[in-house]
Parts: C-alpha cells; structure tokens; sequence
C-alpha cells in the first residue's frame, strides 16, 4: 500500500481582509481560539499519517518556521510549571514532524504555489491544505477520509462540498459523474464562474490528493482568472487526460480567510474542543 507521506501548505499570502493584524503577522499564525490556524492544518495531515509538511512561504512568514521549533528560552522558564501542558501539542508536532520551506517569490496563484513545492515534493503523490480552510471530519480528519480513497483510485482527488447556488461563483466548481452519493468523477471544472453560469453547486475547499504528474501540468498552463495560474485549469486538463475524483466528504469546513467564518470558527472551536 503506498503511504501518503507529504503535504504541501501554500502558505504566502498577504490576508489582506485582516488587516492590520496581518500587517506584520502570517494569516496563518492568526489563532482560533489559543492554536494558531495552520497547526489545526498539521495536525490535519498528522492525523492522516503524513509526516512531511512543505511550506511554500514569503516575505514575513518566519513566525510559521518558528512555531514548528523549539523555544529553549520559553520552554526552559516554564519548566517544572503547570504552564508546560500548554505546549504538549505542539512538541508532539515539532518531535514528530519534518518541516520543509522555501518560497513563493510572486503571488502568481494556487497553481504557481504548488509548482514551487515540486522540489520539496519530488516525484510521489502529496496531500495539500489550505490553512484558511478550517475542517473537522466527522470520521477521522478531511485529509485522512481523501488519502484512503487514494489507496482505492490513485489519483488526484479533490474535496468538494454543497454551497447554495447562488453563493457558487465565489469558488471553483465541478461537474462530474456520480460514482456514489458522495463521490464524482470530475468532468468539468470552472474557477469562480460567472454568476449564472455555474455548472453546478459542488464548490472546490481546500484539501486536495495530488500526484506528481499535476507539476508537469502546471508548468504548461497559461495563466487564467486574475492573470494568475490557476490550479483548477491544471486539474482540468489532468481530469480531461486521465482521472480526478471529486469527493464531498463528511465533516465542518470554516471559511478561515473571511472575518466572519474566523468568528465563526473561534466560537465553534470554544465551545467544542478548547475544554476538552
């Protein structure tokens, strides 16, 4: 069986819709609650057994590269205090984890972003998050539902889920053959469409299986919606070409990159993981 052992995490952007505490500050590092957003994304792939994190950073990300070290000043005032409980999860994370970086020199989209991942990468099959988008699976974590599915088709496959369809145009979408209820061979696909003409309400979030020949794929598309390269349009082209599974998975996705799904987020991760 292969194992799923990397994940790449795009995490250069400038969060701009939270400024100005993103100013000086990664969107990223940005805490729901007391953990900040891409830890919950590590323990994400953690949970699904990969244990190589790639981080495709920029300018002002080293806070992301510290927090997944160790802090000998802080750990060493804290020793021997009830205080030390407070890092348990994030020392299990740095002991047990490898951590990769290198950087995103132009914000050329999500596609470009994964591109410069490939050295990193290299040639197996990688899981991707999204920091913004916050997931809780309902059986084990989002990333750990789409890597068994993996094990079953080999191929890329993307989590989708249901959006009003009014609220469609704001995402990538996809058009697909309905294997089962919760599962489509993609067809089609179409980023941020426009309003009306969506080829359905199946919209792309966050989490995605790749495999290795998506970076080839990349490489030759032409820059799309935003002047940027999208991911969408490579995944396309792999769809048209071989085989890309669309999976509407089970579980909570918060939208982390708008204030009122961080809002959102904090009150829901407060009331049903910050006690426990």
């Amino acid at each position: 069986m292969t194992m799923i052992k990397k994940c790449l995490f795009p995490v250069a952007g400038y969060g701009t819709r939270f400024l100005p505490a993103t100013k000086s500050m990664p969107k990223e590092m940005l805490p729901i609650v007391n953990k900040p957003l891409v830890q919950y994304g590590v323990e994400e792939a953690v949970a699904a057994n990969m244990t190589d994190m790639a981080f495709i950073t920029g300018r002002g990300k080293r806070a992301i590269a510290d927090h997944f070290d160790i802090s000998y000043e802080l750990e060493n005032e804290i020793a021997g205090t009830s205080k030390e409980a407070y890092l348990k999860e994030i020392r299990h994370l740095v002991d047990n984890v490898n951590c990769t970086y290198t950087r995103q020199k132009k914000m050329m989209g999500l596609g470009h972003a994964v591109l410069c991942g490939e050295t990193l990468i290299g040639q197996e099959p990688f899981g991707v998050v999204l920091a913004d988008d916050l997931c809780f699976g309902d059986d084990g974590g989002v990333l750990a539902q789409m890597a068994k599915l993996y094990q079953q088709f080999r191929c890329s496959i993307i989590a989708v889920m249901e959006v009003p369809k009014e609220e469609a145009h704001k995402y990538g979408v996809i058009e697909g053959e309905a294997l089962r209820d919760d599962l489509f061979r993609v067809t089609s696909m179409v980023e941020k469409p426009p309003q009306g003409e969506e080829p359905s309400n199946l919209a792309v979030i966050g989490r995605y299986i790749l495999t290795p020949d998506i970076f080839s794929l990349i490489r030759d598309t032409k820059p799309g919606k935003n002047g940027e390269i999208q991911l969408t349009d490579a995944l396309l082209t792999q769809a048209q070409n071989g085989c890309v599974m669309a999976y509407k998975f089970k579980g909570k996705r918060f939208d982390c990159g708008s204030v009122e799904g961080f809002v959102e987020a904090t009150n829901y991760c407060f009331e049903n993981l910050y006690g426990k």
